[in-house]
């Protein structure tokens, strides 16, 4: 249900249909015009957000405030920013937490923000995600409408916004940031801006491990490219080269600060807790919850969960995504599920993995529109409280 605003993109299996679509995108201008509707959609369900959450924390005696700017992983990108890398923490148990693990590009906007503002670094990484957030939402119906047509792209950006952890797009955390950049990354890659890609590729992989989905994605669409055109064109090519020195000039530098070598980052990560091991210690978690009484409930609603996303990404390669899409969000997808730690964090991580979201969008715009309306004003005000409880109390970082 291609908008009649695009032109319409390629069928069938060439490499042209899954690969890079080549509708012509329209101006900036026109582009947010057409978007506005839902991004207005966006900032309303994140300032529902917000609100639901500073009630609740005055009524526990909290400060909303604080709670978006200094729990968990902000307060490590706050002080990064503040004093550089080189901070650590040793736990009882002899391990030691290391700031390495915290990829630069959001602590740099933080420094960069309290150099040449008023507001400190932590403020300014409050303003970062806020601003971030709404360019994710237009990169993602950006990347919608190219697939699905306009009306499913405002559904995409809507389901984002409303998703249980949404909250985490209003903190001081890097989700937002990546997304925005992944986003943009592979509508330009969707749209041949091969350079673009590339620089975005890089930003990317400056903002989280998981960069290296879009460097995948860049690649994947630069082959094929090269097997549609039959050459490999000059920004095609340096749009490959640029797609992964963010992410491997990073891990290089932390493997030169840390003394491990290429494999510094990952031992980095290691003594966090973080590693890959095909999902079987998030198997063995599912597994003990569902052993045991209460927490079955918890159980079985995790094992729920993993069930629709794997459905949800059968559905995107049934419904024919392009290739860079299926590759970004497959790999978002198996690096969240497949991680060996911080099994509470996983609903977050795979924030980012917003193609999953597209035939969910593409089935809500065949609905009827008040049906429709009413299930997600109801689906956001469930997911601000829930999003307020989680941070007022002692959820998953």
């Amino acid at each position: 249900m291609t908008d009649p605003g695009l032109r319409a993109l390629p069928t069938g299996d060439s490499p042209a249909a899954r690969g890079a679509p080549s509708a012509v995108p329209p101006r900036p201008a026109a582009a947010l015009r057409r978007a506005a509707p839902a991004l207005l959609g966006f900032a309303a369900v994140r300032a529902l957000g917000v609100a639901v959450l500073a009630g609740w924390a005055a009524a526990h005696g909290k400060d909303w405030h604080t709670l978006l700017t200094a729990r968990w992983d902000s307060l490590w990108y706050t002080r990064v920013a503040e004093h550089g890398y080189g901070w650590q923490v040793r736990l009882p148990d002899g391990t030691v937490h290391s700031n390495l693990a915290f990829f630069p590009l959001l602590p740099w906007l933080e420094r960069l923000g309290a150099w040449i503002g008023p507001l400190p670094a932590a403020d300014v990484g409050l303003v970062v995600a806020w601003t971030a957030s709404v360019a994710a939402a237009w990169g993602i119906f950006a990347v919608a409408e190219l697939h699905s047509g306009r009306r499913a792209a405002g559904f995409a950006v809507l389901l984002w916004a409303v998703l249980p952890v949404g909250v985490v797009q209003s903190m001081a955390y890097s989700e937002s940031l990546f997304t925005a950049l992944a986003a943009w990354g592979l509508y330009a890659v969707l749209t041949r801006r091969w350079l673009t890609a590339g620089v975005l590729a890089a930003l990317a992989g400056l903002t989280r491990p998981v960069g290296g989905a879009v460097v995948a994605a860049v690649w994947v669409a630069v082959v094929l490219e090269a097997v549609r055109t039959r050459r490999l064109g000059w920004r095609p090519a340096v749009g490959a080269l640029l797609a992964p020195l963010g992410a491997a000039g990073y891990v290089l530098w932390v493997g030169r600060r840390s003394g491990g070598g290429l494999l510094g980052y990952l031992d980095v990560q290691r003594q966090w807790g973080n590693g890959f091991d095909g999902g079987l210690a998030f198997a063995r978690f599912i597994g003990s919850r569902l052993m045991s009484f209460p927490s079955v409930l918890a159980g079985a609603g995790l094992l729920a969960g993993v069930a629709g996303v794997v459905w949800l990404y059968a559905r995107c390669v049934r419904e024919r995504q392009p290739w860079p899409l299926l590759v970004y969000g497959g790999i978002v997808t198996v690096l969240a599920l497949c991680a060996s730690g911080y099994f509470g964090s996983k609903p977050r991580l795979l924030l980012p993995a917003f193609p999953l979201l597209l035939p969910l969008a593409a089935a809500l715009a065949r609905r009827r529109p008040g049906r429709t309306a009413a299930l997600l004003a109801g689906v956001a005000a469930a997911s601000a409280v829930y999003g307020a409880i989680w941070l007022c109390g002692s959820g998953p970082p």
